[in-house]
């Protein structure tokens, strides 16, 4: 099979890039172990651990010249409050992207992730995200309580409500898991809506593509009084129907 020059450009860009992260990944994994000892005794929520993570991750979309991430509505957040986060799911560089809010908050990652030299070890070790095995059910309710908790201790939980990636540009179906914490604990929804991340890396590939313009909007917080009275699955609906509203180019599911 014959290349593009682009594409042969874009597969050895990619190459570099991986390896990059991955030399510097060593070094900021100590840094941030560093950071947890040193402020475990008076930092319960892990704030700063999540948002060194954070500013981690926003180094690798720094160094991309391709690439250009536009964040609408981060004022809209409340550093003293915490959140259910939901946010529609299109590439693997969603939690990349997702770090820019520099935001402290918790991931529920499937556990495959865990497992990954020093970047899975950084969640498990200092930021405290929740381990989560697709399709078992032992490991959805250990996952549902462990967060529940956290919500509980003003801890926010970004959740990705599909379960994985989407493949066209569809936002698929809404699992109630999120949403009935925000129920049963009374906190308040935020939903976020990401557009074009999949144009820089489409699922299932490892080669970044050129120019891009990422967009992170982050909505209109959804008090609990407005879905108090509503079903998980009802709220799930309402929330989805919502983010496909400021999805760029969204073509939504049935």
């Amino acid at each position: 099979m014959r290349y593009s020059k682009t594409t042969v450009l874009n597969k050895v860009f990619s190459a570099v890039f991986i390896a990059f992260i991955c030399v510097t990944s060593a070094f900021f994994f100590c840094v941030a172990c560093v950071l947890r000892i040193c402020t475990a005794p008076f930092d319960p929520r892990r704030i700063v651990s999540n948002v060194f993570s954070a500013f981690w991750a926003s180094i690798y979309i720094w160094v991309m010249p391709p690439w250009s991430v536009n964040i609408v509505g981060r004022e809209k957040l409340d550093i003293r409050k915490n959140y259910v986060f939901v946010s529609n799911h299109q590439s693997q560089l969603d939690i990349l992207v997702l770090y820019r809010l520099l935001f402290p908050y918790r991931w529920v990652s499937k556990a495959s992730v865990f497992e990954l030299p020093f970047i899975g070890w950084n969640m498990a070790l200092n930021n405290g995200d929740i381990k989560l095995k697709r399709g078992d059910r032992d490991s959805i309710k250990a996952m549902m309580a462990a967060c529940e908790v956290l919500l509980r201790q003003n801890v926010s939980i970004f959740f990705f409500p599909e379960g994985t990636r989407s493949k066209d540009g569809r936002i698929g179906r809404f699992k109630p898991g999120a949403f009935i914490l925000a129920k049963n604990t009374g906190v308040d929804i935020q939903p976020i809506a990401i557009s074009h991340t999949n144009k820089a890396l489409p699922k299932y590939s490892l080669t970044f593509q050129g120019h891009t313009e990422m967009t992170v909007k982050v909505l209109d917080t959804i008090p609990f009084s407005r879905f108090r009275d509503l079903t998980p699955e009802k709220i799930a609906d309402m929330v989805r129907t919502l983010i496909a509203r400021h999805v760029a180019g969204c073509r939504k599911s049935v």
